[in-house]
């Protein structure tokens, strides 16, 4: 089951993931929130959502400019 969960995460950005790391909140709840949030305000938080992945797959692609493995040089 938690290997399924992990590739869902993986595929869907991790945003909520990452979040709950981060305030250190279980993911579930943090999910469960957005699902409420985006119910109550017809869809909002999904640019929200989309903004904070492309954020984070920006971030990742500077890491890896900045620090480039073996292979890459």
């Amino acid at each position: 089951m938690n290997r399924i969960r992990y590739f869902v995460e993986d595929q869907i950005f991790g945003v909520c993931a990452r979040l709950g790391e981060k305030l250190s909140i279980s993911a579930s709840s943090i999910r469960l929130y957005f699902i409420y949030a985006t119910f109550l305000t017809f869809g909002s938080p999904i640019i929200i959502y989309l903004v904070l992945a492309f954020w984070m797959e920006l971030r990742k692609h500077w890491r890896r400019h900045n620090s480039p493995t073996i292979w890459e040089l």
